[in-house]
């Protein structure tokens, strides 16, 4: 079965992984595209620092009422200072009507002379803007919109499947060589490396074989953490995480003592385009941030945030949904090491309401998972992790092109398509229970991979049509 369900699980499911590994593999080089191509709105054109935060603020305010020419000028919703000398400073206001819920409109301010060097629409706690953002949107649905997600979770869903699957049938590769009599470093070795004197079919299977164990992890790993973006397994995740409670915390604005609601999402908003949450956790609503005044403190609120711990130099400073609610600053740094902490302060006061530190409120869940989700956007280990996953998305496209050509060897017609024969056919009643349970949990939580209940059942049918002997002529050549 496991021969039958690597095989039509690749040969489905094939072009989906090869279109999110290629989008994967444009996406990985991302970064370094919007550096280039929005150089002037990134950089302040000058390492000086002349102006306050909230001199640089005003002057972003002018900027979009002028820009309104009358009508309401869009609401303040957060600042990010400049996090290094020559960048610019980020003053986030409420994006134009039917824009997306994570949009937000970002004027680039010089810290320098408070020159306006761009007005950009960015998405996403992670900023992205518009370039990233649209690859960002072709790897999650292929610019379709909800629809589209279904093909992304189409492959995330089936690539581990597919590796774990390759690892059992390369499994006896490496028995037959161990019982042959070879010494277990050289049968490994023969059984991992692609075969040097090979031709035809059998080479393309021992780089098949060889490509499929190095990225193995990678595959599984890939599969796991972009499962959680996903439209309808992601939402089983999120269910499961909070009834644990491996939910990310979330520091309370609230000045009268309540306690703040977890942030089940809150691994994900880093990802422009992939989940679709805003990641502003506690940011105030466009309606609520426009009553609060522009230049309210922000230098002071920053300086607070300082002295209670808050270090990164990338900072997101969030304005308080209302008078009775304090503001947030919150570390937006997903590079090693992380640094995510937050910290809601009383404007009036300075003093801190609350704070949630990623070392010591974090469950490891938790913390496993915003991990796991700055890996898979290759923001851990910046440039590093960029190229790492651009040569697995490179060696998925090769696993995928390989499986399609050794099928192609075979010469498959409509009439003969070189299947494998079902593997449960000749199973006993309780050989059903132990591959159908695990199967029908599996395609509840993941409701995309419904491969192996669908061809259990097949199988089962057609044992019963040829009468129930359970013995169908097996073909050497149907194997795959």
């Amino acid at each position: 079965m496991t021969r039958r369900l690597h095989f039509f699980a690749g040969l489905i499911v094939g072009p989906f992984i090869l279109v999110a590994a290629l989008s994967g593999a444009l996406y990985a080089l991302a970064p370094q595209l919007e550096g280039m191509v929005y150089s002037h709105e990134l950089h302040a054109g000058s390492s000086e620092q002349n102006l306050s935060l909230d001199e640089q603020v005003r002057r972003a305010t002018d900027h979009v009422r002028t820009e309104a020419k009358g009508s309401e000028p869009p609401a303040l919703v957060a600042v990010r200072p400049a996090p290094e000398p020559g960048a610019t400073t980020r003053v986030m206001f409420a994006p134009p009507e039917g824009s997306s819920e994570s949009d937000q409109r970002a004027v680039f301010v010089s810290p320098a002379d408070g020159e306006i060097r761009g007005d950009l629409i960015s998405y996403g706690s992670s900023g992205a803007l518009p370039l990233r953002t649209w690859i960002d949107q072709l790897h999650r649905d292929l610019h379709l919109g909800e629809p589209g997600r279904l093909y992304s979770e189409f492959a995330a869903s089936w690539m581990w499947v597919i590796a774990v699957g390759g690892l059992i049938l390369w499994v006896p590769q490496l028995t037959r060589r161990l019982r042959a009599g070879h010494a277990r470093r050289r049968a490994i070795r023969e059984a991992s490396l692609p075969l040097p004197d090979a031709r035809g079919r059998t080479r393309l299977l021992s780089w098949h074989y060889s490509a499929g164990l190095g990225l193995m992890v990678a595959m599984v790993f890939l599969s796991a953490t972009g499962i959680t973006w996903s439209a309808h397994a992601g939402e089983h995740v999120t269910q499961l995480r909070a009834a644990l409670n491996w939910s990310t915390p979330k520091a309370s604005t609230s000045l009268s003592g309540e306690q703040a609601p977890t942030d089940e999402h809150a691994g994900h908003a880093g990802h422009a385009g992939h989940a679709g949450h805003a990641g502003h956790a506690g940011a105030p609503s466009h309606d609520a941030a426009a009553s609060m005044p522009v230049d309210s403190g922000h230098d002071a609120i920053l300086r607070a945030a300082r002295r209670l711990g808050i270090d990164s130099n990338r900072v997101e400073i969030l304005p308080s949904a209302s008078k009775d609610t304090a503001w947030t600053v919150q570390e937006i740094d997903r590079h090693f090491p992380t640094q995510v902490d937050s910290v809601t302060i009383d404007p009036v006061t300075y003093n801190q309401v609350d704070k949630v530190s990623f070392q010591d409120d974090y469950s490891l869940p938790a913390k496993l998972a915003r991990w796991g989700v700055d890996i898979h956007m290759g923001l851990w280990f910046g440039l590093l992790n960029q190229v790492v996953l651009f040569v697995i998305a490179i060696g998925i496209v090769g696993m995928v092109v390989t499986g399609y050509w050794m099928w192609f060897k075979r010469r498959p017609t409509w009439s003969r398509l070189k299947t494998p024969t079902p593997g449960l056919r000749d199973a006993p009643w309780w050989g059903w229970l132990v591959v159908g349970v695990p199967a029908a949990a599996v395609g509840w939580f993941l409701p995309l991979v419904a491969f192996v209940v669908v061809d259990a059942v097949l199988a089962l049918v057609g044992s019963r049509r040829s009468g129930g002997s359970g013995r169908t002529p097996r073909d050497p050549a149907a194997r795959s």
